[in-house]
């Protein structure tokens, strides 16, 4: 039985602002751009959560949230420099270590360097070695798979510490409502429970039919997770073929210049991404689904490889115009990079294709 863990900083880029400057403890802050402008939250501090206020909600509404707002621009470069160091931590007590963003990761800790057999206590040591090192907090799920491990990790931030042992995987599985899922956001959980899918539970009794109308090609995979299936390894090593995020909505955007940053943000993070790993990229690709499920993506591959921050987010920016984005609503924005190659080969001009 494998013990996976899934760590989350809490509040990452606000708690490193509020880390870095003592006037911010204790005080509402927001991480993202001007609300004179179209500026969007990218990170909350859980003083602001208080009042409202979310990530990829417009800058202008968290202030209307909540007045006394403290609005900090965002500095990614400080961002790496920690997720740099809680990368270290992580890789000092097991090499599989599978990074999903610079404040995330699965860790596999059946085997580890302190020969812990308890993944809680594991979990619990790695959580005072963050807090030791960087001043910040983190959250941890502990759970035989990866799917457990990330629902049980956001389960009591901040600061958390949630255990599903094999024992009680399935009363846990019993308390959750069906938006628990991957991949279930507020218009597939309306569609879900207008069949009367209104606990992950139910998905199970489901008529196949009725799932496979709501989600379509998610059915399986959903089936699968309700019953607290998942098999999937932590993965440390696979070679870097693309990198890229993607987030679901918990509205439909509408506002075309939200969009653009969102889109910017999400590029900027593929950017930083390609900087740790001293890869450069040829093609940036953007991902739009839209509020009827339907999904297409764009793509704008480079002469030259690169990863210059302002090049690759203009790129992806500029790939909106092929869309529909801003007259049709969308539920779920990505950006990824692909066609990769290390700083050496694109030195002596090799191609990643």
């Amino acid at each position: 039985m494998r013990r996976i863990l899934h760590i989350d900083m809490d509040a990452f880029y606000a708690s490193v602002e509020q880390r870095d400057a003592p006037e911010l403890r204790g005080r509402p802050v927001a991480v993202g751009g001007s609300p004179q402008g179209r500026g969007v939250v990218a990170a909350a501090s859980y003083e602001a959560r208080a009042f409202g206020v979310r990530s990829a909600i417009p800058m202008a509404r968290a202030v209307r949230l909540c007045p006394e707002l403290v609005i900090v621009r965002p500095d990614f470069s400080k961002y790496t420099a920690v997720s740099r160091q809680v990368f270290e931590i992580f890789r000092s007590v097991t090499p599989l270590v599978e990074g999903l963003s610079l404040d995330e990761a699965y860790l596999d800790v059946t085997k580890n360097a302190w020969d812990e057999p308890l993944g809680v206590n594991v979990a619990r040591r790695i959580k005072g070695m963050i807090c030791e090192r960087t001043g910040l907090t983190a959250s941890a799920g502990v759970a035989p798979n990866k799917f457990l491990a990330k629902i049980a990790s956001g389960w009591k931030k901040p600061d958390g510490l949630t255990v599903i042992a094999p024992e009680r995987v399935e009363s846990f599985l019993q308390q959750l409502p069906v938006d628990a899922l991957w991949g279930v956001g507020p218009v597939t959980a309306a569609r879900l429970r207008a069949r009367g899918i209104e606990k992950l539970i139910d998905v199970r009794s489901t008529d196949p039919t009725a799932l496979l109308e709501a989600v379509g090609s998610w059915a399986d995979w959903l089936i699968e997770l309700a019953h607290g299936r998942d098999d999937r390894a932590v993965e440390p090593n696979r070679p870097a073929k693309s990198c890229g995020t993607e987030n679901t909505y918990a509205q439909d955007l509408t506002d075309i210049g939200n969009i653009r940053e969102f889109v910017g943000e999400m590029a900027d993070e593929c950017v930083e991404w390609l900087q740790r790993k001293l890869r450069v990229c040829r093609t940036v690709t953007i991902k739009v689904r839209y509020a009827d499920f339907t999904t297409i993506t764009r793509s704008r591959t480079f002469p030259v490889p690169t990863r210059d921050t302002d090049r690759i987010r203009q790129a992806a920016v500029d790939l909106l115009s092929r869309t529909v984005a801003g007259t049709t609503p969308v539920r779920l924005l990505g950006v990824s990079v692909h066609n990769l190659l290390t700083d050496e080969e694109a030195a002596d001009g090799r191609l990643p294709f």
